[in-house]
């Protein structure tokens, strides 16, 4: 990235900053929704991920092995 493209850049975030000063219920909301939209994407694609190596993630059937010898 060129000096002018940053310099052009932190123009449009300050502009963009000073206009949107109050943090509202709306904006809020919009957070919360945006983040659990991300939480589910993401939960669902390391699910599809792990579906299509055969190997799907399940909670242990049997006690975990305990190491012996140490």
């Amino acid at each position: 990235m060129s000096i002018l493209e940053i310099a052009i850049a932190s123009q449009i975030w300050a502009r963009h900053e000073k206009r949107q000063l109050g943090l509202d219920d709306a904006d809020a909301l919009k957070v919360l929704l945006r983040s659990a939209f991300t939480f589910l994407a993401f939960s669902l694609l390391i699910a599809g991920l792990n579906l299509a190596a055969g190997r799907p993630q399940v909670v242990a059937q049997q006690p975990a092995p305990v190491v012996a010898g140490r």
